[in-house]
């Protein structure tokens, strides 16, 4: 049975607080979004990021999205608690696009990302 439209705007609304953190070089939204646990893995130019949202939060504190900064939100799929959202992001920092996932459960009533997963453009990679 699919969710009500109701609860994709719920899970809309949670990935918003990603981006809103992505955006402004604050993380302090993401980190009512993520769990403290929550993982992260993929690369950043070229490098192998793995393991706590810790790593994430200090490349949004040290780096704002910057005036040409966009996104986009998709929400993928919603399963009862389980729910996977797709950003797109393009010019964080002045230079560098990715592809993130995040993955969200439904804890206490909450949509909370446990995992973020994401892609670097290889355009963007600096070497």
């Amino acid at each position: 049975m699919r969710n009500p439209i109701q609860e994709y705007e719920a899970v809309e609304a949670a990935a918003m607080k990603f981006v809103r953190s992505v955006t402004e070089g604050d993380s302090s939204h993401a980190r009512e979004l993520f769990t403290d646990d929550a993982v992260l893995f993929g690369f950043l130019d070229g490098a192998l990021e793995r393991g706590s949202i810790e790593q994430f939060y200090r490349n949004v504190d040290s780096v704002s999205g910057g005036e040409g900064f966009k996104a986009r939100i998709d929400v993928v799929a919603v399963e009862e608690t389980l729910a996977v959202v797709r950003v797109l992001e393009e010019g964080w920092g002045g230079r560098i696009d990715f592809t993130d996932y995040l993955l969200l459960l439904k804890i206490d009533g909450e949509w909370k990302c446990v995992a973020k997963a994401y892609n670097q453009n290889s355009d963007t990679v600096r070497k």
